[in-house]
């Protein structure tokens, strides 16, 4: 709501802090998603004072402001010459790794026309940011089934899955659910012989992969250097740690680069010339990316990749020691998925009353300070929970663990989360539609979640019934959700 008066900047800052007492932490490693944590304060002040610095000029011209063309030049190069290319490879700088997939789909739709709809070929495992681009863009998604034991992409599966309308073949490096890397010089190989351009969503791992390696790790294979990749994307605000809103997408040749660019002179108004999604924005986030490479440059990196993986090996090595839990698969960043014993939905076949339900622990581990991501069962992967190791996580990984193992004792000790018997089926049953928004949020507090509360809910409930529902019934409650939480 608009003030009568303007305010003082005192004033609004202390209520911005009232507004924060509920936000998960951002520093210091309890909190397993969403963050990246250097554990070095200094890094992450220079980054903040460059974005500040930069908050005003607009990226829309960059005649206007040739700063942001000489630092995102630099930038690219940076993530080029790290990830196989070279000092002239083409490259963007986004605000984040759903807009760089963006413009890899557009890029491949229009640099590779076809007769029918576009279609992409998306393992299951690959981020949703496809499916995102697809809807946007009038693509169609082919999912193709992963590995049941090592969640990798099957070459063959993608293979079959390839039409005459495949624009783009996809690889992960790595898939983040499990965080183990796609046999991208696979894909990417019978993706050429088809003539179809591949993508490698590095994203999450395009920043860390590279470190890792040198730090001693076996990393495959995966980057511009793999013959046939054409396009590849990694995300500066991940493992690069610099502030939200900084990712990279690299092309093979300008040719593609080219093909994402998005041009208009249908107006009497000002030229239109578009490198992204966005028009108008802040150079804020590619000051913040620029100053955190300089600030942390090759040791500093090679130094969170060393204690990255030394905290992902003991992470893994201790929750296989904690009765009732396994590592899914075994990663090869530093993403650590992790199951229970037995579902929360039974999917062995039992009960659950002697085993560990995930969504149970993860509630225990917020009671105790700690946010551990829940994952839903899909595709035959069960539900499980997803930890992001950075490079503080080394500092408390005893911590972690312990908070692991106690949530998991009181988990055993509650048993699976309470349903109402029969509600998984009431709502897929109902036309979502047909109800508006207040409806909704009383038939969620029917069951205990109170949408307009503040804090953080016991989840575990909310997380089985979800759980126990088809995809497309997921996603239509999880919009009804944002409605209802946004009003």
């Amino acid at each position: 709501m608009l003030p009568e008066n303007g305010r003082s900047a005192e004033d609004i800052l202390a209520e911005l802090a009232l507004l924060k007492r509920d936000d998960l932490q951002v520093r210091g490693g309890k909190v397993t998603a969403y963050v990246y944590d250097t554990g070095r304060p200094e890094v992450h002040d220079a980054a903040a004072r460059a974005y500040f610095e930069m908050l005003e000029v607009n990226t829309l011209d960059p005649t206007a402001f040739p700063s942001v063309v000489a630092m995102e030049k630099q930038v690219v190069r940076a993530v080029a010459e790290l990830l196989g290319g070279g000092p002239h490879t083409p490259g963007i700088f986004t605000s984040g790794g759903t807009e760089s997939i963006m413009l890899a789909v557009k890029a491949a739709r229009d640099a590779r026309p076809v007769a029918g709809r576009p279609r992409i070929v998306v393992p299951v495992t690959a981020h949703p940011a496809f499916h995102k681009a697809a809807h946007y863009l009038g693509a169609e998604v082919a999912p193709v089934e992963v590995d049941p034991v090592t969640f990798r992409a099957d070459p063959a599966a993608v293979a079959a899955a390839i039409t005459p309308e495949t624009v783009l073949v996809v690889a992960s490096a790595p898939s983040y659910p499990q965080g183990v890397v796609d046999p991208v010089a696979e894909i990417a190989a019978l993706a050429a012989e088809r003539g179809v351009l591949c993508h490698v969503d590095a994203c999450v791992g395009g920043w860390l992969l590279p470190w890792l390696a040198r730090a001693g790790a076996a990393v495959p294979p995966f980057d511009l250097s793999v013959p046939g990749v054409t396009s590849i994307s990694c995300d500066l605000h991940k493992f690069g740690y610099a502030p939200k809103g900084a990712s990279v997408v690299l092309f093979a040749d300008p040719a593609l680069r080219r093909a994402a660019y998005f041009a208009s002179a249908a107006w009497p108004g000002y030229t239109v010339i578009n490198t992204t999604v966005q028009s108008s924005k802040s150079a804020g986030p590619l000051a913040g990316a620029w100053a955190t490479l300089n600030a942390l440059g090759r040791d500093g990196y090679l130094g969170l990749a060393r204690d990255t993986l030394a905290a992902t090996r003991r992470l893994a090595e201790g929750i296989g020691e904690i009765p009732g839990l396994r590592v899914l698969g075994e990663p090869e960043a530093s993403l650590v998925a992790f199951t229970g014993s037995t579902g929360a939905t039974g999917t062995d076949g039992t009960d659950g009353t002697d085993g560990v339900d995930v969504f149970v622990l993860s509630d225990e581990a917020r009671a105790r300070g700690w946010f551990l991501q829940p994952q839903l069962s899909y595709a035959g992967i069960p539900a499980n929970l997803h930890v992001t190791v950075t490079g503080v996580t080394l500092k408390g990984v005893e911590a972690m663990l312990e908070v692991i193992a106690e949530s998991a004792a009181a988990a055993r000790r509650r048993g699976p989360a309470k349903v109402p018997d029969g509600l998984a089926e009431i709502l897929a049953s109902l036309d979502l539609d047909a109800l508006d928004d207040a409806t909704f949020a009383e038939l969620a507090a029917s069951v205990g979640v109170d949408l307009g509360g503040s804090g953080g809910p016991d989840m575990a409930v909310v997380n089985t019934v979800l759980d126990a529902l088809p995809a497309a019934t997921r996603e239509a409650i999880l919009i009804r959700f944002l409605s209802v939480l946004y009003g």
